[in-house]
């Protein structure tokens, strides 16, 4: 097997003083001190971290803030005891210094700031800061390999490449590259900005903020965590100064927006040659690199390994997220908001890193929703059994209607079955064994490998069984924890006491004896997602980690205080698999964790792009710009525009306000005219939030059911669920909160688990 590399550990020390955000440009981001205790009298001095917090430091550089309480003589300021004060400015408030602290120390740093107050004497504040390789890790645990570094391939808007050479490093480093495109007069298409006076037919913009500027925008690529970043903004290199966070370019309106990807299957072992959007695309609904959005004054960043297609890995492209926003700001300066947007992947890009790192995003538009990547692996996986039990191991023993129905998906397709089996075969993406052949789900396929990785680094059962898998569970070995007997990660599908068609027997669609022996054959999957007679059993330990990290989106972080638009985007309830009960499975876990779904507005339907950004943007600035003392989750439900309720759109231009809610019965307008179908596990009996990964068990009892049951049927009912049903009336085994910014290493703070201690399983 390939052998992971232990990462170099930075011991971090709590500063011992208390945090404080005096910057609202990043709110609940920044770790703070409020300095050394003075003496009685004597006025404080406050250290705050704007770029990212004090112990997630990385690249060697931090923008930070000096703000004196009793306005005096300039502070004087030392990084490790080296005076650093030049570096610093007057800030906007009075009494503020903000400065780009560089050449950080590996490890624990020591900035201080010592300064005299005009009445009340000396004052003195220490924040201990943590720096961290530009390469990381920081909190995602040890790198994962083997890796594919893309530099040779990642195309740049001028059609060269980062770099002319595959790279050789370990980090996948590539030395930083700026570009510049520009919009021609009557063009849609950014095109690359040649050298030499401006061309004469360069458009103009004016920004939401009526500056009114050229329109030629900057694009620096990098690579940071591995990854490789880029970010966009509007900058005239004829009258712009140097990029600096006190010099930022005229046309930037001081927004920032964070690009996602989408597609996660083969999001394993690559660094990406392509980003989830190209700074020269003409705008798209998610696509939010495009010329309009950079046309009004957005700034744009992002990550390949924020791109699902390249990672799938949330806690991977948190980091990457976060050490990508942080080289942002130190570049440009603090944003006034950031706010993350994407479709497909790139909705769970958005909502996973803003729960799980509260004060990331300051909202989120999300369309073709899934809560995480497990949602739809853990239904397809139950889809998948079916389809074995219905089609090898009972082909006769159900009608067509019969099966669809306890598949929970809508009846359609030539053969009736087609939503259901498409579901089944998004199984592939939990399945390491190359070549998999499936009969009972047309062209199903086990998780696909880049070409850039070297197929003999690759697992095989046979010809090479100590190989790097390529699936969802071990692409997240650092969460999950590894089985120390293989080497391979732990697994969370489990089906040990679900009652697959309990709504159909309930209903009487079908009988005992077909609800039996449904329930008796439908077995589970093996650590090799083969088939087994036994149910799966997901080891607990993992999906308790599953919660804690954000694999598995609860609501429970970050998402409780933010701005929220869910819109239908891509969905088909007939095939595709982004079916609408998967936007309400997110809603339903957001409305679990904090009492209700009051952040979150959601319109289905034919939805109007632009109305839906330009309703989310105004609810973002009214939440921003409430500066009272109210909790974060009242501000977001008390400031939402008169536009802001849920809704669905029979035509881009007719619009019907009533709540959103799941179903295909037509109780509704909406759901008469987009009703949504269900899944395995809520005909199962579980709720739409299906974030139940492992259900707590009570005894079968005949009572509990509206079918009849004889005494032999009674005791065959004992015998299948020997250890019992699912009462999803509770919450699951190990099923917790969020452990907001965790840590999986080398970080200290909020260290939730370290796959290299305990053979990495605890």
């Amino acid at each position: 097997m390939f052998r992971w590399t232990r990462p170099r550990t930075v011991l971090a020390a709590t500063a011992g003083v208390t945090g404080l955000i005096l910057s609202a440009s990043v709110p609940a981001q920044a770790s703070a001190s409020t300095g050394d205790k003075a003496p009685p009298g004597h006025s404080s001095v406050v250290i705050t971290t704007l770029s990212t917090r004090a112990d997630r430091v990385s690249g060697g550089n931090v923008l930070a803030q000096v703000a004196m309480a009793d306005h005096g003589d300039r502070p004087r300021i030392t990084l490790n005891g080296r005076d650093v004060t030049s570096a610093f400015h007057p800030g906007t408030a009075a009494g503020s210094y903000v400065g780009l602290v560089t050449h950080l120390n590996l490890g624990r740093n020591a900035l201080v700031a010592e300064a005299r107050g005009k009445t009340k004497g000396h004052s003195r504040a220490t924040l201990t800061v943590t720096n961290y390789p530009l390469a990381g890790p920081v909190t995602s645990g040890p790198h994962i390999e083997p890796f594919a570094c893309q530099t040779q391939s990642f195309k740049l808007p001028d059609g060269t490449f980062l770099t002319d050479a595959p790279v050789t490093n370990a980090d996948c480093a590539a030395p930083a590259k700026v570009t510049y495109l520009y919009l021609k007069q009557g063009a849609t298409t950014l095109v690359p900005l040649p050298t030499g006076p401006l061309p004469s037919d360069v458009a103009m913009t004016t920004t939401t903020t009526g500056k009114t500027v050229r329109f030629i925008v900057r694009v620096e690529t990098s690579t940071i965590d591995r990854g490789i970043y880029q970010s966009a903004i509007l900058y005239d290199p004829t009258v712009d100064p140097a990029p600096s966070p006190f010099t930022p370019p005229a046309g930037w309106n001081h927004r920032l927006i964070a690009v996602e990807g989408a597609g996660c299957p083969g999001g394993w072992y690559i660094q990406g040659a392509v980003t989830g959007s190209s700074p020269a695309t003409a705008d798209r609904d998610f696509d939010l690199f495009s010329v309009n959005h950079l046309g009004q004054g957005y700034a744009t960043f992002t990550n390949t390994l924020q791109h699902p297609t390249n990672n799938c890995n949330s806690v991977v492209s948190g980091e990457a997220a976060m050490m990508s926003k942080e080289h942002f700001i130190e570049t440009y300066g603090a944003p006034k908001y950031t706010v993350s947007a994407g479709c497909s992947g790139g909705s769970y890009g958005s909502i996973q890193l803003a729960d799980a790192m509260p004060g990331l995003f300051d909202g989120a538009l999300i369309e073709c929703t899934f809560p995480d990547p497990l949602a739809i692996a853990n239904s397809a996986s139950d889809s998948r059994l079916l389809a074995h039990y219905f089609q090898a191991t009972n082909p006769t023993g159900f009608t067509k209607e019969q099966q669809v129905a306890i598949s929970g998906y809508k009846f359609s397709g030539s053969d009736g079955t087609l939503a259901w089996i498409d579901s089944a075969r998004q199984s592939g993406r939990t399945d390491p064994v190359p070549g998999r052949v499936e009969p009972a789900i047309p062209n199903y396929a086990s998780a696909p490998v880049s070409s850039a990785v070297p197929q003999s680094l690759l697992y095989d059962p046979i010809t090479n069984p100590t190989g790097a898998r390529a699936d969802l569970y071990d692409a997240n070995r650092n969460v999950y924890g590894v089985d120390p007997d293989t080497g391979f990660a732990l697994r969370t599908f489990d089906n040990t006491g679900v009652q697959y068609g309990l709504a159909q027997l309930n209903s009487g669609a079908i009988t005992v004896d077909q609800f039996l022996d449904l329930n008796a054959g439908v077995g589970g999957l093996d650590q090799d997602a083969n088939y087994s007679a036994d149910r799966a059993v997901g080891d607990t330990g993992a999906i308790r980690r599953a919660y804690q990290s954000g694999l598995e989106f609860s609501g429970s972080g970050g998402m409780s205080s933010i701005p929220l638009m869910d819109i239908t985007g891509i969905y088909n309830d007939d095939s595709g698999y982004h079916y609408q009960w998967t936007h309400f499975a997110a809603r339903e876990r957001i409305a679990e964790a904090n009492g209700n779904a009051d952040t979150e507005v959601m319109w289905r339907g034919n939805v109007p792009f632009a109305r839906a950004w330009d309703t989310f943007i105004a609810w973002v600035e009214a939440t921003v710009a409430d500066k009272s003392t109210a909790p974060a989750h009242n501000k977001v439900v008390r400031d939402k525009p008169a536009a802001a309720v849920d809704g669905c759109w029979a035509d881009p231009s007719r619009f019907v306000a009533e709540r959103q809610v799941f179903g295909s019965t037509p109780s509704t307008t909406c759901n008469r005219l987009f009703p949504s179908y269900a899944f395995p596990r809520y005909e199962a009996g579980s709720s739409v939030a299906a974030d139940n990964l492992k259900c707590q068990l009570k005894p079968a009892n005949v009572r509990d059911y509206q079918a009849s049951f004889t005494p032999a049927q009674a005791k065959r009912l004992h015998e299948v669920f020997r250890s019992g049903v699912c009462d999803f009336s509770r919450s699951g085994v190990s099923q917790t909160k969020i452990v907001p910014w965790a840590s999986f290493g080398p970080a200290p703070e909020n260290l939730v688990f370290d796959v290299t201690d305990h053979h990495g399983h605890r």
